[in-house]
């Protein structure tokens, strides 16, 4: 029977090749918590929370009490019956968005498996295959530009450069030695991390559009909770605005488009508590008309794998931020998505397409 029998949690630690830097924080490593579902019948399933306490202010042991509490009220549930397990999971703990997003991914792994299809086909099923932009971290105009040039050179024609840590008038050094170095050919998105004002963020948007930097959008470039302020640099600049942190939930979502204070939003799983909160807000974006991006974390290759088969079975999700695996100096899942470059292409495994034996003995032998 497919029924929840069991829910495991392991901590996972791997360092990047380069520090990421933005101006919320730094990171030197994607830390983890992992879920491991498990049903009657020998079915596994797999999710991942990353602390990401900046955002969602959730720590490894947040993120694990939280997993225990809510597999707790699920074990003995038959994941056919997938509202009702939805149901049951946001209503255990309010908040804790990145616990969430992992079990969720976890039952969505096994919810497919069930059905002998890829997630990606069992959501919706539009694209087969994806790319991914690279991002290049916040640091001095000159490594930033060097930075931009060796990702162009790895292929990558869509680079998001993290803005925002210090002043305005230093970032339009960044993006002026960005152009100078790779040209007009690479399609540069920017984002600030809530790290301008409105009127700075005005300002120095304008400047940009009047010197023709040509930036597809800028992401969230006020502090979250100023929605207003938001709308003020959305209806005084020509650039595309999206909202990032603004957006936790559809009800977030619901005063941003209501407001029309920004062109586009940003959904991340571990924002919105998983992909089954994530299709509300996409659903309701595309109601609005307003077109979605889906990225992440500092996750590994399981987390982008959930995000990854989500994003492309949606039309109305139109640009993908999944370059942190690519960021990692090691790939501890075995199956998932595959890289070729910038280019994201799905298995015809069921679920997730992760090899659970495998990647077990991985996470075990990492535990001692």
């Amino acid at each position: 029977m497919p029924v929840l029998a069991s829910i495991e949690t392991y901590r996972i630690a791997v360092p990047l090749k380069k520090p990421f830097k933005t101006a919320l924080r730094t990171v030197e490593a994607a830390e983890a918590v992992i879920v491991h579902l498990t049903t009657q019948d020998g079915r596994s399933g797999f999710g991942e929370a990353p602390p990401t306490h900046v955002i969602t202010g959730e720590t490894l042991d947040s993120i694990e009490r939280a997993v225990h509490v809510i597999g707790a009220g699920l074990i003995g549930m038959d994941v056919r019956r997938r509202e009702q397990l939805f149901e049951k999971l946001h209503k255990t703990l309010v908040g804790n968005t990145s616990a969430k997003a992992a079990v969720d991914m976890a039952l969505y792994d096994l919810i497919a498996q069930q059905a002998g299809m890829p997630l990606t086909q069992f959501l919706g099923g539009y694209r087969e295959s994806i790319g991914t932009d690279y991002t290049v971290s916040v640091n001095a105009p000159e490594e930033m530009a060097q930075d931009a040039a060796d990702y162009e050179q790895q292929g990558f024609t869509v680079l998001k450069v993290k803005v925002g840590i210090d002043t305005p008038e230093q970032d339009l050094k960044r993006i002026q030695a960005i152009r100078e170095r790779v040209g007009n050919t690479v399609t540069l998105r920017l984002d600030a991390n809530q790290g301008w004002d409105p009127k700075s963020a005005v300002r120095i948007i304008n400047q940009m559009e009047n010197a023709g930097f040509n930036i597809e959008l800028i992401e969230q470039p006020v502090p979250a909770h100023d929605i207003e302020g938001m709308k003020f640099v959305t209806d005084n600049t020509l650039t595309p605005i999206m909202a990032d942190e603004s957006v936790f939930s559809s009800v977030d979502a619901k005063r941003v488009l209501e407001l029309r204070a920004a062109d586009l939003i940003n959904i991340k799983l571990m924002k919105a508590g998983g992909i089954h909160r994530a299709m509300k807000i996409n659903a309701l974006a595309e109601a609005f008309g307003v077109p979605c991006m889906t990225g992440s974390m500092i996750e590994t290759k399981l987390g982008l794998s959930a995000a990854a088969h989500f994003a492309a079975s949606q039309p109305n999700i139109t640009r993908f931020d999944f370059d942190a695996p690519l960021m990692l100096k090691e790939d501890l899942l075995p199956g998932g998505i595959q890289y070729s470059g910038k280019a994201i292409r799905f298995s015809d495994e069921p679920g997730l397409g992760i090899d659970a034996e495998r990647f077990l003995e991985t996470l075990r032998e990492r535990r001692g």
